[in-house]
């Protein structure tokens, strides 16, 4: 992994551990899901308008549909859409650290609903992952973290993992901004339809407002993407994925400088904690070292 792709690598996660924050003061002053629909909304088409520019087509595999619908209803609707209710209740630090559980579940569901073997390094992982998570849970639930968020965090949580299982590998097929813009646009239109039976569409607008929801649109909601694809492209996803570790960090961190939410002693032993959890697991997914050749054998690759 070259220092460029670890400098992408970083900033990825930075933008997408941003998010939280952004979306704490969103949903301060205006409804969580109508605020996440006109998000995605906007984002969407500004992602397909990409795709255009880039000569990327409608045309997509039945792969790509079946991947467009479901992370557009698991991923948008669900898992952010719970998010950002329960954003309304917790904080944006412990929304970001239960969020960023989602590969140790991504493994755990794996092994138990597919049937997949973990190497022991997963499995170290996943329960450095839950100890880790247990800690942050009992200390922030004691000092009065909100149940009711704090559950809804674990189910969107568990919806993109169980996106994440039954779509993988289904996006093949080149076109790939387009289907980014496609799943934004089919998680805008499931929260559009609920939004007006289950909350109030008061807004308080205020500057704060404006440069959040433009925040959330434009850097996790397309610059956090296309970079993603270009982080993946460059050293493939599993090696990509192995970012996820710094999720709590950052998550933490940004949502303490911005809001200025309390970090304890046990908040960042417990971060620490999963984010070695998670980068286990995400390691334990990278193949081993092929064996050496002699030089005179090895093929040619310049």
């Amino acid at each position: 992994m070259d220092f460029r792709a670890i400098l992408m690598g970083v900033a990825f996660v930075l933008m997408w551990s941003s998010a939280f924050t952004s979306a704490r003061i969103i949903v301060e002053h205006a409804p969580p899901m109508m605020s996440l629909a006109a998000r995605f909304l906007i984002s969407g088409l500004i992602a397909m308008g990409i795709a255009a520019a880039m000569g990327q087509k409608l045309r997509l595999t039945r792969g790509q549909w079946r991947a467009t619908v479901i992370f557009g209803v698991c991923q948008n609707a669900l898992y952010l859409g719970l998010f950002f209710v329960a954003m309304q209740w917790i904080e944006a630090g412990l929304a970001s650290i239960i969020a960023s559980t989602m590969p140790l579940m991504v493994g755990l569901f794996g092994w138990l609903v597919l049937g997949e073997r973990l190497r022991p390094m997963a499995v170290a992982g996943l329960v450095l992952g839950v100890i880790g998570a247990a800690l942050i849970m009992g200390t922030r639930i004691s000092g009065g973290a909100d149940l009711g968020g704090v559950a809804l965090c674990i189910l969107g949580t568990a919806a993109l993992s169980v996106a994440t299982l039954s779509a993988r590998g289904a996006s093949s097929g080149g076109n790939v901004m387009m289907v980014v813009g496609l799943q934004m646009l089919v998680g805008s239109a499931c929260l559009g339809v609920v939004s007006p039976f289950l909350e109030d569409w008061r807004i308080t607008w205020d500057l704060s407002l404006v440069l959040a929801f433009s925040y959330t649109v434009l850097v996790p909601g397309i610059a956090a993407t296309f970079l993603w694809f270009v982080l993946v492209a460059r050293i493939g996803a599993v090696k990509a994925a192995t970012f996820h570790f710094l999720n709590p960090f950052f998550g933490v961190l940004v949502a303490a400088v911005v809001l200025g939410e309390r970090i304890g002693p046990l908040d960042m032993l417990g971060v620490a904690i999963v984010a070695a959890g998670i980068l286990a697991v995400q390691l334990s997914k990278q193949a081993p070292a092929p064996a050496s050749v002699p030089v005179a054998d090895a093929p040619d690759k310049s």
